[in-house]
């Protein structure tokens, strides 16, 4: 059995974070998104993976490298524009082969991984199994309908009278069944081949489809406010490891994380929280479900529930919260003198000023 991984996209919802780094490697806990999809991969036990790339291929290719690190062998496939998931699949026939194969994005998150659901299926062994997990607000996602047995009698993309509350997890498992589906179908309205469409295609050819619920926590972290979610969710079930240097003025409560080099000097910081290594923080007061990555520098400030990038720094800043703050980014207290603000804003940013 092998893996694709989905790796391409513009994370349009992630601007401006996206116009220069892959969706799939902005941290959560300090770590890429997409090293969890690998490592929950490689604790199924296949060792096999194509990485579907787009624009930012070089950036997945430096991060991930041949997968060695993850106790995988990696291989690249180019995907000229997000042209849809089945598309992805036709472009992967070469590598796909006649394997069996579990298919993930590479910007989802699970709890608890996916081993149970991958052996369920290599047991069973059915045309197609959807893993689905029930949301508040089905309008937003794929949805399933499903048979009193659980096999999948339909689908429908973004329903606006949704059937079910089972909504599409990132993660499909295929027989090469799946081969003549996507080949079957057409683009959709927005110009994609659709993945539902080709598992709709092998519903209605009669095909055996079969469902699988998640206990856990799933999150697509395609926006900044489900990145943040996880972030928190993460930080809150790890364990406290100080590696670093804290002073005697400074006060560490809870789980914290501080990595080997960084130092902490009056200050003090409430977990869960994370300190990359070699940050340094001063003067300053970091509050829960914060992760500040490698090389930072905060220093007379004060951050809660964000996400700092690597090489960032924080200057005399008062209440900084529910924020993701890109890599080398810079942020100090304006000078003193009449009110005003003097910005320099990119595309697609989002700034929120009160007076």
């Amino acid at each position: 059995m092998k893996a694709l991984v989905l790796s391409g996209g513009a994370g349009t919802r992630l601007r401006p974070i996206t116009h220069t780094s892959a969706k799939q490697l902005v941290p959560v806990a300090n770590k890429p998104i997409l090293f969890y999809v690998l490592e929950a991969i490689a604790e199924t036990g296949i060792t096999d993976v194509g990485m579907i790339i787009g624009d930012t291929g070089p950036e997945i290719r430096a991060a991930v490298g041949d997968g060695s690190q993850f106790g995988l062998n990696v291989t690249y496939i180019p995907q000229s524009a997000p042209l849809g998931l089945a598309h992805a699949v036709l472009i992967a026939r070469d590598f796909l082969g006649d394997d069996d194969f579990l298919m993930y994005l590479g910007d989802n998150f699970i709890s608890g991984g996916i081993t149970d659901l991958v052996e369920g299926f290599r047991k069973e062994r059915p045309d197609a199994q959807l893993v689905l997990s029930r949301v508040p607000d089905p309008t937003a996602f794929g949805v399933a309908e499903l048979d009193a047995t659980g096999r999948v009698t339909g689908l429908e993309e973004k329903p606006r009278h949704p059937k079910s509350d089972l909504a599409l997890v990132g993660v499909y498992l295929f027989t090469p069944a799946v081969h003549e589906a996507v080949r079957a179908i057409r683009p959709s309205a927005r110009g994609e081949l659709e993945i539902t469409d080709a598992v709709q295609w092998m519903v209605e050819d009669g095909q055996d489809i079969r469902s699988g619920e998640l206990s856990g926590y799933w999150r697509d972290t395609g926006s900044v406010v489900d990145m943040l979610e996880v972030n928190r969710m993460l930080l809150e079930s790890q364990e406290r490891c100080i590696e670093g240097s804290v002073d005697g003025a400074s006060e560490i409560v809870g789980r914290v994380r501080i990595g080997p080099g960084a130092m902490v000097r009056t200050s003090r910081i409430v977990g869960p929280a994370v300190i990359g290594a070699g940050t340094v923080v001063t003067d300053s007061h970091i509050g829960p479900s914060t992760s500040i990555a490698e090389d930072c520098r905060i220093h007379d400030s004060e951050l809660a529930s964000s996400i700092v990038l690597r090489g960032s720094s924080f200057e005399s800043v008062r209440r900084v919260e529910g924020s993701l703050v890109g890599r080398n980014a810079q942020v100090a207290l304006a000078p003193q003198g009449p009110v005003a603000h003097r910005l320099v804003i990119g595309d697609h940013a989002r700034v929120h000023i009160q007076s």
